[in-house]
């Protein structure tokens, strides 16, 4: 069974169900016990929402599309065959449903949204002793990647997830997922890394209110397509 460190732990005990592996889970849910996923939405929701939020860089529009992925896979859970690990197939789902969001939103805006893709928030000098402006610092040195860099920085660094797993992710080659990774790692700032006070582990975190709220969402939309 996956470790699941990361994973948004319920306000309440958990019940036997949270110890089952995900394709255990998933099994019963297709077999007609669909509070069990739940159990999914905790464990992978800030890896389906930090997928989303390398792509797009905004909260707000990253949580949209989480919810969306997940309603999705909910959807579609019978094509779910078990070749890939399950927390890998949400994650490539969330991750093609914040690409189209994003070239959607460029054609929209024209030349004026790819140039801002590139810009490098401004850091906010007024919070630089404090823990909150470190990581903010981190944020924005990753947030200042390009977007192809950032995606894999995300998954494997924040995320923590293997070379294998990231390029099945993204449907790439792990080559091609090692290039990515070292050339970003040549980009950000080693010594901003290394004076954190949290590690890049600790960066666009989506645990406790704001993923009961996630949850409960997913799980209403769930209910209401019967």
């Amino acid at each position: 069974m996956t470790s699941h460190e990361n994973q948004c732990v319920p306000a309440v005990r958990r019940d036997d169900a949270s110890e089952l592996s995900d394709e255990a889970i998933v099994l019963r849910v297709q077999a007609g016990e669909p509070e069990l996923f739940r159990h999914l939405l905790r464990r992978y929701n800030q890896r389906v929402y930090r997928a989303a939020r390398a792509v797009l860089r905004d909260d707000a529009e990253a949580e949209d599309v989480a919810q969306e992925a997940w309603v999705r896979a909910y959807q579609h859970l019978r094509e779910f065959e078990g070749r890939a690990l399950f927390s890998t197939w949400i994650t490539r789902i969330a991750f093609h449903e914040a690409l189209a969001r994003s070239r959607r939103a460029r054609r929209l805006a024209g030349p004026a949204a790819e140039n801002a893709v590139t810009e490098s928030p401004a850091p906010d000098p007024e919070r630089e002793a404090s823990d909150r402006e470190i990581r903010t610092r981190i944020e924005a040195a990753v947030e200042g990647l390009p977007a192809s860099y950032r995606v894999v920085f995300v998954l494997r660094e924040v995320e923590e997830l293997s070379t294998r797993e990231t390029a099945q992710s993204l449907e790439v080659s792990e080559d091609v997922v090692k290039t990515r990774l070292h050339r970003a790692r040549a980009m950000l700032r080693q010594d901003l890394l290394g004076r954190a006070g949290t590690g890049p582990s600790g960066i666009f975190p989506f645990l406790g209110a704001r993923c009961d709220r996630m949850v409960a969402s997913v799980l209403s939309r769930i209910s209401s397509l019967g």
